[in-house]
């Protein structure tokens, strides 16, 4: 499905990035990997190439999203070295707890920065490509985006924001036939959550709590947001665009009792 495609995927190097990385490599995908951390990074590429039919070698682009100049690079190497961009996956995002009453402006601006101020500039620098391959766009959102939940403010106002842009920007690449969406997932197992400040402890009590929380009884694995996200890409979604398709277990349709 993806044979002789590029994909543009950020945040590659762990998580739901590095683990959406390999299904398009087994699909035949020419990826374009960005991360900041070189390693993993590299480690990911690797795994990529070991399990793509063909053996496609990624490209690895070291780049932080919060600096626009990296963002710029980002697609100038992709295009000087893979000709165009027919997918663009903003994958890239962190999270920090805090409420309004102990939130701070630099938590703020940080979080905005990362999970809006980048998939916003880097769709910008994308588009005059995707317009030529009529490419599509899938970000990675949150159950946040579209649930409240205490004491992750800014996280949750960064996802509704996110959500927001990919239905807006869906209307207006729709007629030009590139199709813009949105997976919105719920706890899943990745590293996100102890990066944002969780103690292990207090995250193992996190995970165990997701029996509750989930109508499925259990967090989500990488896979299967990965699994989502070529779905959104690939031809089997060609009349899909503008949708935050929830892949949360049932988190987002719960409610206390």
């Amino acid at each position: 499905m993806f044979a002789g495609k590029v994909v543009l995927l950020t945040g590659a190097s762990s998580g739901i990035g590095a683990e959406t990385a390999l299904h398009f490599a087994k699909q035949e995908a020419i990826l374009a990997l960005v991360g900041r951390n070189k390693d993993n990074l590299e480690k990911a590429a690797k795994k990529c190439e070991e399990v793509s039919p063909k053996k496609l070698k990624p490209i690895t682009i070291i780049a932080d999203v919060n600096n626009e100049t990296d963002l710029e690079r980002v697609i100038n190497t992709t295009i000087e070295q893979l000709k165009q961009i027919d997918v663009l996956v903003n994958n890239a995002g962190i999270m920090t707890s805090g409420s309004i009453e102990t939130t701070s402006l630099e938590q703020y601006d940080k979080i905005m920065t990362t999970n809006v101020r980048a998939p916003y500039y880097l769709t910008m620098l994308a588009v005059p490509h995707l317009l030529k391959t009529k490419g599509n766009i899938v970000n990675v959102s949150s159950v946040a985006g579209v649930r409240s939940f205490p004491n992750i403010l800014a996280y949750c106002v960064s996802k509704s924001a996110l959500d927001q842009f990919t239905r807006c920007v869906a209307l207006e690449l729709g007629p030009k036939g590139v199709r813009v969406n949105a997976v919105n997932p719920g706890v899943v197992i990745t590293e996100i959550h102890m990066r944002g400040g969780m103690s292990e402890k207090d995250y193992e009590a996190y995970i165990e709590k997701c029996k509750m929380t989930h109508a499925l009884g259990r967090p989500g694995q990488t896979e299967e947001v990965a699994s989502a996200i070529l779905f959104l890409a690939g031809s089997g979604a060609s009349n899909i665009t503008g949708v935050t398709l929830s892949v949360d277990g049932g988190r987002g349709v719960m409610c206390p009792r």
